[in-house]
């Protein structure tokens, strides 16, 4: 479509490694900060991540020819984050997953209502296009501000971030050195099968022990931990990679020079945060 012209994501033709490990150290650095010593500046830069990344998978779904309702969507998510947070710290009458549902509720029908005024043709698209972004990335995104707001909250979110990073490189490491049988090569030729049972395990270790000595808990609680969380790690790198292939793009923007778009970085956590927020709450409430 025309309009999606100016918006759309470039594909980019290699890596830039200097900025990639400055841009990767800079973000590590404050995030840390942030989530050790000012949960409002991490709980900030997590609704500002969530914005962004929605608005890279609205410009990605324009080259398909779908428009979401993205400011709407945008809105929505970082009330939902914000508020969410909120509700965990503040008796606002209301439990932290109900006004993340309630937000999620109301960004989806404000979002409906929106597309009434631009009329019939496209309808059933664009609305699977509102419908897919908030799905993707408040709905998932929001179990951010839920693990924030539960007991020993930053640890909990420390844990996850910990066990998405090792799934990542126990699957490169495993994968580089013994991958032989590729795991979906229409989706991701790096990817194998032996590179996915490495990272399940080198996280299953790391998720034992982030379970024992940041999260005081049984060390078993560390083994559904690790494997669900590489698991879900894997699949939300593999959706958005299709997502990319599907767009013709390489990332989804170039916002964060060596690295690609926020969402590029967001892919693994966006899924693993709702399986780790259930594994924990199960396990310590």
């Amino acid at each position: 479509m025309a309009q999606s012209t100016n918006a759309a994501p470039t594909p980019k033709a290699g890596r830039d490694l200097p900025a990639a490990i400055g841009v990767g150290v800079a973000l590590f650095v404050v995030l840390a900060f942030g989530l050790v010593w000012a949960p409002w500046l991490f709980i900030g830069l997590v609704a500002l991540g969530l914005c962004l990344a929605a608005v890279e998978v609205h410009r990605a779904l324009l080259l398909k020819g779908m428009r979401s309702e993205i400011r709407v969507i945008v809105a929505g998510t970082a009330v939902s984050v914000v508020g969410g947070y909120v509700a965990a710290l503040v008796d606002m009458r209301v439990t932290p997953t109900s006004f993340v549902i309630i937000c999620l509720g109301a960004t989806t029908i404000v979002a409906l209502a929106s597309r009434l005024f631009r009329g019939a043709e496209g309808f059933i698209r664009d609305v699977a296009a509102s419908a897919l972004v908030i799905a993707y990335i408040p709905l998932l995104g929001m179990f951010v501000p839920l693990l924030m707001g539960a007991d020993k909250g930053q640890l909990r979110i420390l844990t996850v971030i910990v066990c998405v990073v090792a799934s990542d490189t126990g699957a490169y490491a495993v994968g580089s050195l013994l991958g032989r049988h590729k795991l979906a090569p229409h989706i991701s030729p790096g990817k194998t099968w032996e590179g996915l049972a490495g990272g399940v395990a080198v996280t299953t270790v790391i998720a034992v022990l982030a379970s024992v000595y940041l999260l005081d808990a049984p060390w078993w609680v560390g083994i559904p931990l690790g494997i669900l969380v590489s698991l879900a790690a894997t699949v939300g790198d593999l959706v958005e990679s299709l997502l990319k292939r599907d767009a013709g793009i390489k990332d989804m923007s170039n916002f964060l020079p060596g690295h690609g778009g926020v969402m590029d970085r967001l892919d693994s956590m966006l899924v693993a945060f709702p399986v780790g927020w259930l594994v924990l709450h199960l396990a310590l409430g």
